[in-house]
Order: C-alpha cells, then sequence, then structure tokens
C-alpha cells in the first residue's frame, strides 16, 4: 500500500506519519466545512427560484445540525469498532450522494431530506471527533496543537470555499456551486482511501512523541455494540458536574457560531444592503483570523490552564456579538468585528477537548466529547431556526445576535466551575 511506502520514505527523513494523518484529516475536515457553510450561501438564491421561505429552509439546516451533532458520539464508537479509513471514507461518500441528488430537488421536503437529514448524518461521522480521535491515537505530544489545526480547517474551508461559491453562484447558479462542492469531496475520499489508517501500529511505529519504552501499544479488542459503547458513556459521563459544565457551553457555542455566523451572517448582511460575494468574503476573512486563532489556541491550551482560556474566548465572543448591531455595517466596523469574532470563532474547541481528556481519559475522550459535540449542535440548530424564525416573524436578525452575546456572557462565567484539579472521573 502507498500508506507503507509513505511512512517508510518520510522515517528515512525523521518525518512520523501521524503528519500525513493531519495532512489528510485537515482536507477532509476542510472540504466538509466547505459543504456544512454552503447553504448559508444558497439561502437566497433557493428564495428566488423556489419561493421558500427563510424558516423553511432554516428547518432543513436545523435538522442537519442536530443530526451532525447527534451522530458524534456514535461516530466515535464506529470508529472505535470499524476504524478511521472505513468511516471516512463512507462519510465522504454519503455527503457526495446526497448533494448530487439534491441537483434535481424541486421540493421543500426534498431539501430537508438531503440537506437536513442524509447531510447532516454524513458530515456527522467525521466532524470534530475525527480530529480529537486522530490527536488521541497518533500523538502523545503537541496534542493541543494538532487538535488547533484539525479545528482550524473549518475556518481555512470558508475561507477556500465561500467566496468562490458565492461568486459561481451569481454567475453560473447554486447549482454549479454545489457540483464545484461534490467534486472536492470526491478528491478527499480518493486521498483517505489512499493514505489514512487506523493506528500508528498499523505501519509498525508508535504515537509521535512516545518515548519508546516498552512493548508497541496494541488496541484492545472492541466488539461492544456501537449503541451499548455510546450510550454507557453517556451515562456514566453524565453523572459527573464537569459534562454538563462543558455540554451547556459548547451548546452556546455554538449557538453563537455555525447556528448564527454561519448560516444568517450572509442574508443579514443582504438586509443592510451588502452584496452576497462581499458578505462571503466576510466570513473569509473571519476564517483567516479564525485560523490564526484556533492555533494559537491549540498551542495555549498546552502550556495553560483551560479553565481561564475559555472564560476569556467565551466572555470576548460575547462582546463582539453584542457589538455587532453597532457597527452600521460600516466597512471599517464589519473589519473590526471580523478580526475579533474571527480569532474567537473555535478557539473554544482545544481547551474543551483537553479538558475532556483530562478529567475522563484518553481511551473514552473521543465517545465522551462526541456528546459533548452532539450539545454544541444542539445549540447549533437551536440559533439556525432561532434567527431564521425571527427574521421571518420580525423582520430582523438582530434580536438572535443579541441573545447569542448574553449567553456567550453566562458561558465565560459557568468555565470558573469547573474544579481545577483534573480527576478522571469515568472508569
Amino acid at each position: 500500500m502507498i500508506s507503507n511506502w509513505l511512512s517508510a520514505a518520510l522515517a528515512r527523513r525523521n518525518i512520523h506519519y501521524g503528519w500525513v494523518m493531519v495532512g489528510v484529516t485537515f482536507l477532509t475536515a476542510l472540504v466538509s466545512a466547505g459543504a456544512v457553510g454552503a447553504p448559508g450561501v444558497f439561502i437566497v438564491p433557493l428564495q428566488k427560484e423556489f419561493g421558500w421561505s427563510t424558516a423553511e429552509i432554516s428547518s432543513a439546516l436545523s435538522i442537519r445540525f442536530v443530526l451532525f451533532g447527534l451522530m458524534a458520539p456514535f461516530a466515535a464508537a464506529l470508529m472505535n469498532r470499524y476504524g478511521l479509513r472505513n468511516v471516512t471514507l463512507a462519510a465522504l461518500l454519503t455527503v457526495v450522494s446526497a448533494l448530487l441528488i439534491s441537483l434535481a430537488m424541486t421540493q421543500v421536503w426534498q431539501l430537508i431530506l438531503l440537506w437536513g437529514v442524509v447531510v447532516g448524518i454524513g458530515t456527522g461521522m467525521t466532524a470534530l471527533v475525527l480530529g480529537a480521535t486522530i490527536a488521541a491515537r497518533w500523538f502523545n505530544a503537541r496534542r493541543g496543537l494538532v487538535v488547533g489545526i484539525l479545528t482550524a480547517s473549518a475556518a481555512t474551508g470558508q475561507l477556500v470555499f465561500l467566496p468562490l461559491l458565492a461568486h459561481l453562484t451569481e454567475v453560473m447558479g447554486w447549482r454549479t456551486a454545489l457540483g464545484l462542492m461534490c467534486g472536492m469531496l470526491g478528491v478527499a475520499a480518493f486521498a483517505v482511501l489512499l493514505v489514512m489508517r487506523d493506528r500508528p501500529g498499523d505501519l509498525g511505529l508508535r504515537p509521535f512523541g512516545d518515548d519508546g519504552k516498552g512493548p508497541l501499544p496494541q488496541p484492545a479488542p472492541n466488539n461492544a455494540p456501537i449503541m451499548a459503547a455510546a450510550l454507557g458513556t453517556l451515562r456514566d459521563a453524565s453523572k459527573t458536574r464537569v459534562f454538563w459544565i462543558l455540554f451547556a457551553t459548547f451548546f452556546i457555542c455554538g449557538a453563537s457560531t455555525n447556528g448564527l455566523i454561519q448560516v444568517h451572517l450572509i442574508p443579514m448582511c443582504l438586509d443592510f444592503g451588502i452584496p452576497q460575494v462581499q458578505a462571503a468574503s466576510l466570513l473569509a476573512a473571519m476564517g483567516i483570523f479564525d485560523f490564526v486563532g484556533t492555533i494559537a489556541s491549540g498551542w495555549l491550551s498546552d502550556r495553560y490552564d483551560n479553565r481561564y482560556l475559555l472564560f476569556w474566548y467565551y466572555g470576548l465572543r460575547g462582546l463582539s456579538l453584542v457589538f455587532l448591531p453597532f457597527t452600521n455595517f460600516s466597512f471599517y466596523g464589519l473589519s473590526l468585528f471580523a478580526m475579533f469574532y474571527g480569532l474567537d470563532w473555535i478557539a473554544t474547541v482545544p481547551p474543551t477537548v483537553r479538558l475532556t481528556t483530562q478529567r475522563f481519559g484518553p481511551e473514552r475522550a473521543n465517545l465522551v466529547f462526541g456528546w459533548i459535540f452532539a450539545g454544541h449542535q444542539l445549540g447549533a440548530a437551536t440559533a439556525a431556526f432561532g434567527a431564521g424564525l425571527s427574521r421571518t416573524l420580525l423582520a430582523s436578525y438582530l434580536p438572535a445576535f443579541f441573545v447569542a452575546g448574553a449567553l456567550c456572557i453566562v458561558a465565560s462565567l459557568m468555565t470558573l466551575a469547573i474544579s481545577r484539579q483534573p480527576k478522571p472521573v469515568v472508569a
């Protein structure tokens, strides 16, 4: 296999194959982020072509966010049982199939089924859990940095794809833009097939940073039913206060990012007379700052108290969301918002993953984080539907932004309730 040849070639240059895993996972997450964020570009074109309301389209996106999150703990169990490559490849092919079929959709129920249910399940089979699993399995050192890099791929996906998708939608229509996404998903699936491996032991390697003492680590037999593994982890974790704090704060994280900004910022900018391509470029600018901020957050999470990092991240995000309506949507005001909000977009992920690993142990960290991530996507779904409903009933998105900003301040204070000493609480 090409992975064996590549591993040997890299070893001669003293490069660990774990960094190849980071690269292929980055590509997968980057393209998946483009697929998840693309509907924000298509809301207005779908309204014009089919006459669907913002609330109807938002309901499909809300279902996608719910399934995207609820699949996470079961995806972690699937990865533990069937392997990273098999699950990731199945996820990418599922999303491609749904998007290709949606090119011919004409009814809102088809939008809900394809973009809501099928894409939600497909993207949820990888999501942030894939990055957390790569970091836990392939790296003993630099885990925080790896999580930061892989989390930043979501920002890079917006940076690369959204302005291009917006331009193609304006010039050639939303179907052409969606076809481009399908092609990129196919490229990512081919890369996964060629080079992704499940564990370092598959190539005779130790995790990056392993001291080399003792026998080569072997995975424990994993024949537990998928439902039992996922639900059993939830049962154990839910008995602890730290789990519910991380779950609640990540709920607010999702409500203030994916569900609000990613879905509704472009149509809100259109309400204020800002062209779609310019609004997509604003999201891309946030992506640039978030790429830097999230990697920096991973570096910081390896060195400083993660509770205080989350305190500052949520607090600053809340202030930026409250500030946005007062910018008058001027170039200067939006640029300032893009910088502060972008630096903080998903910087919360590395500290949250680190706290999860510290408190619940590396063996079950991906399963527990899967449930915490489910909270993130429930929050995203709530905000996606709620903001769309606000626009339909009140003719304004602004109330949703004020509520999200206030919730971020609450999340900031909640993180201080996490106990100082890390104590593993799940056997």
